[in-house]
């Protein structure tokens, strides 16, 4: 008997369960004026914006559209009209979408804790936090302002080093500076946070010490401090050059909350030294150094994302509209990330997003396909062998 399956985008959707899924639209009032058009169907056709490249509201409509058959088992009645889904994405609130996006970080934190890959030693846990701008035109979106004659918008993230998933983000204008953001965020105790230099602010500094947060950062070349105390750097760790207890004199007075500690490396791939400032007293030098050098996974991240999802043009101009597309863009890229922790095929995330594209509409196990890219599908070998059993035996 030849099993049954689903087209292979309908069994990722099976990934969010309606239930769960229509929680949200209720906690988030998002059907109120919704016009016959259900949130879950909007929510297809964004998802399938980003996995399946569609450039434009027509690409989307048309490509559900051209699959009239196979929507049925997405849960669809007909394809979205490009009007539609274009009101949808203006007036529908985008937080819909944040709260799906966390359902589905919940299962992915789950798969990554079943696998059990950690880097470090310590239990601490690990995240980046950074920022990236994307571009927007100021005619069309002139509520995006950044420059006098250029529209942006920036997405800040934090990024969990178990598993390299998105933790945490928040979408605001080009204007809002890395810091700024980075304040209104809340790490649990025992976090070890690894940012670059725009992000140095002595006063938030002390405020990530007193949370019992933990940070690695570069120290800038014109910082004003003064040392209190040398430590030994461990025998063997060549590359580290000093390990000091210092404070930043003007900020505060020097007690314990205030102390700091710089640690300075020989970094041979740029043939000079490297300084790090950290809070954190008890990780050995090379430790601090291995963290910071831990945090280029989040500049990875962002260029997958900018490479394989639809994050640099817009199908919609509206504040709404934007929010909606990134954080279906997460909700993809989350999604892949789940799918290539669960395969046994070693995966690159952006060969995964090239070739699930060709396959979304094709009907066979998704995790078969996933763990053997490029076996045939089980039916079509048994075709195949009965065909060549015939030819032999005339």
């Amino acid at each position: 008997t030849m099993q049954r399956f689903s087209s292979i985008f309908s069994q990722l959707l099976q990934l969010f369960p309606r239930t769960e899924f229509e929680q949200a639209v209720s906690e988030h009032g998002a059907e109120r004026h919704a016009r016959g058009f259900p949130s879950w169907s909007q929510f297809i056709g964004m998802l399938f914006c980003q996995l399946g490249r569609a450039q434009t509201l027509r690409e989307v409509c048309g490509g559900l559209a051209s699959v009239e058959g196979k929507l049925r088992h997405l849960g669809l009645e007909d394809a979205p009209k490009r009007s539609t889904l274009a009101y949808a994405n203006a007036h529908r609130p985008w937080r819909l979408y944040r709260t799906v996006f966390e359902q589905l970080l919940g299962r992915c934190e789950a798969a990554v804790k079943e696998r059990g890959v950690r880097r470090f030693r310590f239990k601490n846990k690990l995240m980046s936090l950074d920022s990236s701008v994307i571009d927007l035109s100021l005619s069309l979106y002139d509520w995006a302002h950044f420059r006098r004659r250029k529209g942006a918008i920036k997405l800040h993230l934090v990024l969990d080093h178990d598993g390299y998933l998105p933790h945490f983000a928040d979408i605001t204008d080009g204007k809002t500076s890395d810091i700024t953001a980075a304040r209104r965020m809340r790490f649990e105790r025992g976090t070890v946070l690894a940012m670059d230099r725009g992000y140095i602010d002595y006063a938030w500094f002390v405020e990530l010490t007193l949370q019992g947060v933990d940070f690695v950062t570069r120290l800038k070349s014109n910082a004003v401090y003064n040392v209190v105390e040398d430590r030994p750097v461990p025998e063997g760790a060549t590359h580290i050059l000093s390990d000091q207890v210092i404070y930043f004199p003007g900020h505060a007075e020097p007690s314990d909350e205030f102390f700091f500690r710089k640690v300075e490396a020989w970094d041979p791939d740029k043939n000079k030294p490297i300084v790090f400032v950290t809070n954190n007293m008890k990780f050995d030098a090379p430790t601090v150094a291995a963290i910071y050098r831990d945090r280029w996974a989040i500049e990875t991240f962002f260029k997958t994302i900018k490479q394989n999802l639809k994050i640099k043009t817009f199908l919609g101009t509206s504040a709404n509209a934007v929010q909606t597309q990134l954080w279906t863009a997460l909700i993809a890229i989350l999604l892949l990330k789940y799918l290539k922790l669960r395969s046994t095929f070693g995966w690159s995330l952006s060969n995964l997003a090239a070739l699930l594209r060709h396959q979304l509409f094709v009907y066979r196990n998704l995790w078969d396909w996933l763990n053997a890219p490029f076996r045939g599908p089980p039916a079509a070998d048994a075709i195949l062998a009965q065909q060549l059993d015939l030819r032999f035996h005339r």
